[in-house]
């Protein structure tokens, strides 16, 4: 099939999808690396562990900031895009919001161990944290309305004032016992946001 300049197209498709799938990987090894060995991890090493050359990294990410700031990015995709699809498999909206705090620990841990590397890559403020924010928040509400219309959740509070509440993870010292101390914590959460709550329908 001839392009509008006359010359042959060629499909990149799969260049796409390989393209693709190099990113995803560079995204997933980066949390990793950056949670385990902080800001200062080799980007050869990073590039190593996911199966690409340094070359594919750097057409990815120009710079080791663009490299943790998009790998932060990543983990908050994933966790947000965690609440259409448990609300679409659980019977009741509390069940999906107790099994997207589940998704909210691994992404907790993720920043925990990245914030050396988000500190030197964006600072102690800046947009990245205040446009997550904002994703997270409307996650959280998705859950919270579905929770609210099926009677399982109570109708009272909204995304900020749980956003609020869950920040006490954030306190919550490193250690074998932080996932077990942060989990009941959520708990706790969770209970008060069931109280005084409809039965569900």
């Amino acid at each position: 099939m001839a392009d509008e300049q006359g010359g042959v197209a060629t499909s990149d498709r799969p260049l796409r999808a390989d393209a693709r799938r190099n990113r995803e990987r560079l995204l997933a090894v980066a949390v990793e690396a950056f949670a385990r060995n902080g800001a200062d991890v080799p980007l050869e090493t990073v590039a190593a562990q996911a199966g690409v050359g340094v070359g594919t990294l750097y057409r990815n990410f120009p710079d080791r900031n663009a490299l943790v700031e998009a790998a932060y990015r990543h983990e908050v995709e994933a966790l947000c895009e965690q609440a259409p699809r448990l609300l679409a498999q659980q019977a009741h909206g509390a069940a999906a919001l107790r099994e997207w705090t589940g998704a909210f620990v691994r992404y907790a841990a993720a920043k925990q161990g990245m914030k050396e590397a988000l500190r030197a890559a964006v600072g102690a403020e800046g947009p990245l944290y205040s446009e997550t924010r904002e994703l997270i928040l409307a996650a959280l509400g998705e859950l919270l309305a579905a929770g609210a219309r099926d009677g399982s959740v109570r109708d009272d509070v909204d995304a900020g004032d749980v956003w609020r509440a869950m920040g006490a993870v954030w306190n919550v010292p490193s250690g074998p016992q932080w996932e077990d101390h942060v989990r009941r914590l959520l708990d706790l959460v969770l209970d008060g946001l069931r109280f005084g709550a409809r039965e569900p329908r």
